[in-house]
């Protein structure tokens, strides 16, 4: 067993390696300069993100998918995964991972706008979309959309499930002694009533959830880096400088080159943003919105919060406050950094974070797995593999799972190459629906097509 589990874990590396974040990042460079550096109109879309489209077609509002797709996307990556950067990378990952934000925010965009413009009516009413319709009706390409279907069902049940439920019981169980039986019945009962529901349940608390636990540990991040302001510039100046110089041994940090922070940097910012994954246009398709364009403004600030912004902050504290070097590993070293600031009690304030970031995470794939399986083998098969799923959160609090964590790496990657090959082959779609609404003034135009089920 492992043998396996060391192969397994090898093929995870060889996955997330140099080809595939190429990949991702030559299509946020790609989308960025054929869209115009879409990210000037942030401000635009963050406006947007809370503003109803009255009128339009849709089950939630903009923020509502918004909000749903964040919950998924802000995890246990912004802490211990922003950490882990710098710690192998030295404070110039974190440079990295702010300029993988940046660039990321065109290719969350371009999936968004894609989730609007195929994405289907169904009978009853409920919208399907994402990139299995996408490559389906838009590449007329049938295979690549189950591919892409099947990856993402089998991932949510390593990334979406059990690793996070297994984080999350181990923070309680650190800080509070919580057994990871209890923590999993717990799990598996609050979970099933919210995703029983449907996205109507799950945006309900995601739009209570995620501004809490965003406001909550940005608010922590500003008081740590408020307290050490002294030092505050001369921390920027080392994170800009090691990003393209590497760093010198020092304390319990073994040194690095500017390869391994950039290697870091980009492969930790394009992991925590999903930019490029395809999983947030799967819940930006049932958003109520006017055009294709209005969406996909909004799906892109979600990249701005969670890497241009959580993430950043979370590495400036790690550098501002010399935990970066302190010799510590994952959160250990986000602890370090959080303890002398908030009076021996910094571990309990991160462990409320890390609770947070983990459970929301589970609710918001447990929607993009639900959509998988329903495009696969229709709605009533649903109801089962939620399940399954819940299953798979209960076990993610009493079981080491190391094997499910790298097995989920690797159909994260393989989700990521359909999608990407959709993005690009259709770049020419998102520059004309781009041109049509927000370059020629007409933001604000219902969009006049409307796809039901015999539209295609």
């Amino acid at each position: 067993m492992e043998n396996i589990s060391e192969f397994i874990a090898g093929i995870a590396t060889q996955m997330w390696g140099w080809p595939l974040l190429v990949l991702l990042l030559g299509t946020h460079l790609f989308l960025t300069f054929r869209l115009k550096f879409i990210q000037r109109y942030m401000g635009k879309a963050i406006r947007l993100s809370v503003k109803k489209d009255a009128g339009s077609k849709g089950e939630i509002s903009q923020f509502s998918a918004l909000a749903t797709s964040l919950a998924a996307t802000i995890g246990t990556g912004n802490i211990i995964g922003v950490a882990t950067a710098v710690a192998l990378g030295g404070p110039g990952a974190v440079f990295w991972v702010w300029i993988t934000g940046v660039l990321g925010i065109s290719t969350k965009y371009g999936e968004g706008l894609l989730a609007i413009k195929y994405r289907k009516r169904n009978v009853d009413g409920s919208f399907s979309g994402g990139p299995m319709y996408a490559l389906e009706h838009g590449l007329k390409s049938k295979p690549l959309a189950v591919l892409f279907a099947v990856f993402t069902a089998v991932a949510a049940f390593g990334t979406g499930a059990s690793v996070q439920a297994n984080s999350l019981a181990s923070a309680l169980s650190e800080s509070f002694g919580l057994s990871g039986w209890v923590t999993g019945i717990l799990l598996f009962f609050l979970v099933g009533l919210i995703i029983i529901g449907g996205i109507r349940s799950i945006s309900r608390v995601c739009d209570k959830l995620v501004p809490f636990m965003a406001v909550f540990y940005v608010a922590g991040c500003v008081v740590i880096l408020a307290s050490g302001y002294d030092t505050l510039l001369p921390s920027l100046g080392l994170i800009v400088e090691s990003a393209f110089t590497g760093h010198a041994a020092l304390g319990g940090f073994a040194g690095s080159t500017m390869m391994m922070a950039a290697r870091y940097g980009v492969a930790r910012g394009l992991f925590s943003n999903e930019s490029g994954l395809g999983s947030a246009p799967i819940v930006a398709a049932a958003a109520r919105t006017k055009n294709p364009v209005r969406q996909a403004l909004v799906s892109s600030s979600g990249t701005f919060w969670d890497t241009v912004v959580i993430c950043a902050l979370t590495g400036l504290v790690l550098v501002n406050t010399g935990a970066w070097c302190s010799g510590k590993e994952g959160v250990q070293i986000t602890q370090h950094a959080f303890e002398p600031v908030f009076w021996g009690y910094g571990s309990y304030f991160l462990c409320i974070s890390l609770v947070t970031f983990s459970f929301s995470t589970i609710i918001g794939w447990a929607y993009y797995a639900e959509k998988s399986v329903e495009y696969l083998l229709g709605k009533k098969s649903v109801v089962y593999y939620k399940v399954v799923y819940l299953l798979m959160v209960f076990l993610g609090t009493i079981l080491s799972l190391d094997l499910v964590w790298n097995l989920g790496d690797i159909f994260n990657g393989l989700m990521a190459v359909p999608n990407l090959i959709a993005l690009l082959l259709l770049s020419g779609v998102i520059v004309s629906e781009t041109r049509k609404y927000l370059w020629n003034g007409s933001i604000d135009e219902h969009d006049p097509e409307e796809h039901d089920p015999n539209t295609f």
